[in-house]
């Protein structure tokens, strides 16, 4: 990992952040992506400076990002190395201003994530993971904190459960209430974004159950974060890695904990 320097990733995030603000502080207009799902210029502007930071730095290594054309499956399906990103996570809460949204920069290795940033720029937080030294949290005064390995929730008695603000289904609710079958206390956590992956990370939740649609670019650099603070996430039918570098981006549903 001695050829990437995290703290030039954390700083194209935050700049990405900057600009993402100058948004957030205006009246902004949303539009709807072909999906229905919202687009500002807040996206616009974040994912022009990540990409565009990314291909100075690392002109060899492709991005994959959500606001850029996707590159057909045939083209990519063999690279060794490329960056996820996601320019803003959480756009719906972005526009409900609750400032729970993010910028996501991971870096994937055989199509497994390799350094990951969280930023959160209304709360001036950064979680980030990098292979060969683990994952911290960063506070705004630049104080970092090591995220250490946490307990299996399937162990616990009392269980903090965070789940999406903006995309709570049935199925995480009933999740939660086999929990309570059992006998178990549950803590219900909402949180926007790849803050949920975070909040397991450095163990405010012990458990986030993701049982609707997200793409990679949502989950790369959250995974990162937890997975090198010795967590994991996988896929809820197999009960394997959460895989990367799909013919379809779209990811099953996933549960993000400690092993």
């Amino acid at each position: 990992m001695k050829d990437f320097d995290i703290e030039e990733i954390i700083e194209i995030a935050v700049d990405a952040g900057k600009e993402i603000m100058v948004v957030y502080d205006q009246d902004f207009t949303v539009e709807l992506k072909g999906d229905n799902s919202p687009l500002t210029l807040a996206d616009q502007k974040s994912n022009n400076i990540i990409v565009a930071s990314l291909k100075e730095l690392y002109p060899d290594i492709p991005v994959i990002s959500e606001e850029t054309k996707l590159i057909p499956y045939e083209d990519r399906k063999n690279w060794k190395m490329y960056w996820l990103v996601d320019p803003l996570d959480g756009t719906k809460e972005f526009i409900k201003k609750n400032g729970e949204f993010t910028v996501n920069i991971a870096l994937m290795s055989h199509d497994r994530p390799i350094l990951g940033v969280v930023y959160a720029p209304a709360q001036k937080l950064i979680w980030y993971g990098i292979k060969g030294e683990g994952s911290f949290k960063m506070n705004g005064d630049g104080t970092k904190i090591p995220l250490k390995k946490g307990e299996n929730w399937r162990h616990l008695q009392k269980v903090n459960v965070v789940a999406s603000r903006s995309h709570l289904n049935d199925d995480t609710l009933e999740f939660v209430e086999d929990l309570k079958k059992e006998g178990r206390e549950v803590e219900f956590v909402s949180s926007g974004s790849s803050l949920k992956f975070c909040l397991v990370a450095e163990g405010k939740a012990d458990v986030y159950p993701r049982f609707g649609p997200t793409m990679e670019w949502d989950t790369a650099a959250g995974q990162a974060v937890i997975e090198l603070a010795g967590g994991r996430v996988l896929n809820w039918e197999t009960n394997k890695r959460l895989e990367y570098n799909k013919e379809n981006l779209l990811n099953p549903y996933f549960i993000a904990e400690f092993a």
